[in-house]
């Protein structure tokens, strides 16, 4: 498929993103090699829409000059977990330098997940928030956002600024058997609040001594690995009214999400009530409280 006819959708008037994201812990650890062909492999197939963040071990020091070439042409989404205004200054300044670039097209806070020690920090007089809202004035920032993993601080979040958009967990399991995820697309939509999905491809908690947790240990929870149960779960998050989907970290886990992105279709009512017996099956990751 040509770069040009991957499936996007707008992520605000006038930017459109790829419906799979490239997940930036692919290239944790990896050599810069490997690095740079992963990166212009998903440019060639049509991503345009890459994730990373300072957590990620070394992932802003591969990502940066592999994705230097194609910069202009894509949407990058950075993040930091401090909650501080000094730390998140910090973080700013050293993504910037290592991604090799003067802006970003996102930047989000990373990983809201507790109302007092997350949300009331970051948007306390010396917070985080300062730090982004000052380079979102001068340019460096040209949207923000927040990634969360509870329901109650993607709400909390939602009541303080005025995000561009959340990256929150959108995954057939917890969605339909944990009642998490559906509420935060409900509140999401109603304040114009652009859905980034994560853990789309996610099936549930590691089984002990699982034979593949080696292969995959970048991943804290089992991927689907299984083409149609992967196919299932990716295009059950792609039919919900979200964006785009950050792929598992993963290289063969992300490639099978582009073979999926590039021939999808909404899931069918029967597709959906597969989806759902599958979720029963699976220790899940998430649920609402």
């Amino acid at each position: 498929m040509a770069a040009g006819s991957f499936p996007k959708r707008p992520y605000k008037p006038g930017i459109d993103i790829s419906i799979v994201g490239f997940g930036a812990i692919i290239v944790t650890d990896e050599t810069p090699e490997f690095s740079g062909r992963i990166v212009a492999e998903a440019v060639e197939r049509g991503v345009n829409y890459f994730d990373v963040a300072p957590g990620y071990g070394d992932a802003e020091v591969k990502l940066g000059p592999a994705l230097q070439p194609y910069r202009k042409n894509c949407f990058l989404a950075c993040k930091t977990e401090q909650r501080d205004a000094s730390g998140a200054a910090a973080d700013l300044k050293r993504s910037f330098e290592r991604l090799r670039t003067d802006y970003f097209d996102l930047y989000q806070l990373h990983h809201i997940t507790d109302v007092k020690e997350d949300v009331e920090r970051v948007f306390a007089k010396d917070g985080a928030m300062t730090v982004i809202e000052e380079a979102k004035k001068d340019g460096r920032i040209r949207h923000v956002g927040f990634s969360a993993h509870s329901v109650e601080a993607a709400f909390a979040a939602l009541d303080r600024y005025p995000f561009d958009s959340i990256l929150f967990p959108i995954n057939f399991a917890t969605f339909n058997a944990g009642n998490f995820g559906p509420q935060v697309i409900e509140r999401a939509k109603k304040q114009g609040v652009t859905i980034l999905a994560l853990k789309a491809m996610a099936k549930g908690q590691w089984p002990k001594n699982h034979p593949l947790r080696s292969k995959y240990k970048k991943c804290w929870y089992e991927p689907l690995t299984d083409p149609r149960e992967a196919e299932l779960g990716l295009r059950f998050a792609l039919s919900q009214p979200i964006t785009a989907a950050v792929s598992p970290g993963h290289a063969d886990l992300f490639r099978m999400a582009i073979d999926i992105a590039e021939r999808f279709v909404p899931v069918t009512a029967a597709e959906t009530r597969q989806v759902v017996e599958l979720a029963k099956k699976q220790e899940l990751i998430f649920t609402a409280a």
